[in-house]
């Protein structure tokens, strides 16, 4: 590695990255500038200058990143109906290349020749953030020192803070799990959730109340669509922000979006982790409701059919990268008649859709109708149309094929 003059790292305020912040200087000789997110994960970002400056950080940059957020990650892997491995809204995965980006932009303002980040060698977060910034500038340099350090326990980097003077809180009461949230999500790991049979315990969840607790009434809710995007609730416009917010107080206000899966992890290990993703709950149901009357049956199905590939590219890192983007403009081009309105019911951790409509809706009532469709639809045509589709079986059963 060649000499670093300047490296700029994500930095959270936290335990780990407050001494990453020395062990960088230490180690490497360098100035450091720190990056912090405001990506809404619910607590004060501001407070994080304070303990940079303390730490004798000259550059410190902290970024409200809410809207761009949403706008440009969030929404747009909405319009995919994306899951992985069938259950997870990649809450964690989507803000990582907002971030890399972001590291990426402050290096080549501050003239820094490195990023940092505090992410484990286990993990898949080490790999999203690499991949994305050697993708924006390959050149640089990264230093990543969960990989090098023999720091690996509370206990030693609280030892380090000691014996270089760095004020962090020692909070006894520290929650035992590891955790990340930012608007569309709230993660959990570690503690007792390494054991994939042992239930979360109920205090565990910071964001929604259980669906036993949920009101008695359900709630309504009316969505706005453009484009394959929600641009309004209830008939108020917002920015895309302001609309997860929105979903996200209702929904855990309902007890939606809890999930407990296993997943595997891109570095090859599984890994179990407890998710809260109530407006990403709420979006993924209503956004398939407006798709089901305003798409091609066969654009559909395609989306469908790409949309865990799509997935894999997300939760594996690799959001910059033409694979990537290749799909997003298919997915985008698919969205352009996926405009109108759904209408749901929120009851106790479910979401129903109960109604929906568009100008751009291709649902044909005088067509679909059981009763009399004044000669809409000649229901004679059909059994060409299923002979046809069977003449290679007929054919088949014909020569003696038997099936199973």
């Amino acid at each position: 590695m060649k000499k670093i003059n300047k490296v700029v790292l994500a930095y959270s305020g936290g335990l780990d990255t407050s001494v990453i912040a020395k062990w960088l200087e230490d180690t490497y000789d360098c100035e450091v500038v720190t990056f912090t997110a405001d990506l809404g994960q619910g607590e004060e970002v501001e407070p994080a200058r304070a303990k940079a400056q303390a730490l004798g950080i000259q550059e410190i940059f902290i970024d409200d990143l809410r809207e761009e957020f949403v706008r440009d990650y969030v929404y747009p892997m909405f319009r995919a109906n994306t899951l992985y491995e069938g259950e997870y809204l990649l809450g964690t995965a989507i803000a990582r290349p907002l971030i890399a980006k972001r590291l990426i932009e402050i290096a080549n303002e501050t003239g820094a020749d490195a990023i940092a980040h505090g992410a484990t060698g286990k993990g898949n977060d080490q790999v999203r953030f690499e991949l994305g910034a050697y993708a924006l500038k390959p050149d640089v340099q990264v230093i990543a020192p969960w990989r090098e350090w023999d720091l690996n326990s509370r206990e030693k980097l609280l030892a380090y803070c000691d014996r270089h003077g760095i004020e962090v809180e020692r909070n006894n009461g520290k929650s035992p799990y590891s955790m990340d949230a930012n608007l569309l999500h709230i993660s959990y790991e570690g503690g007792i959730l390494e054991d994939p049979w042992a239930e979360p315990e109920e205090d565990m969840w910071r964001w929604s109340v259980a669906p036993e607790q949920a009101p008695d009434t359900p709630v309504y809710l009316h969505l706005t669509y453009c484009q394959g995007d929600i641009v309004a609730i209830d008939g108020t416009a917002m920015t895309p922000a302001e609309v997860l917010t929105a979903l996200n107080k209702i929904g855990a206000a309902n007890g939606i979006g809890r999930l407990d899966i296993v997943e595997n992890r891109y570095v090859g290990m599984k890994s179990r982790g407890c998710y809260e993703t109530p407006g990403g709950t709420i979006m993924l149901k209503a956004h398939r409701a407006i798709e089901s009357i305003t798409l091609d049956r066969e654009v559909a199905h395609l989306k469908d059919g790409l949309m865990p590939r799509f997935a894999q590219l997300i939760y594996n890192g690799y959001w910059w990268s033409p694979e990537r983007e290749m799909l997003q403009a298919m997915i985008d081009e698919s969205q352009k008649p996926v405009n109108g309105e759904v209408h749901l019911k929120l009851y106790k951790g479910s979401v129903t859709v109960v109604g929906r409509r568009s100008d751009d809706s291709l649902f044909d009532a005088s067509i679909a109708t059981f009763e009399d469709d004044a000669g809409a639809y000649n229901q004679t045509d059909a059994q060409g149309f299923i002979k046809l589709n069977a003449l290679r079986l007929r054919i088949a059963a014909s020569k003696g094929r038997k099936m199973n």
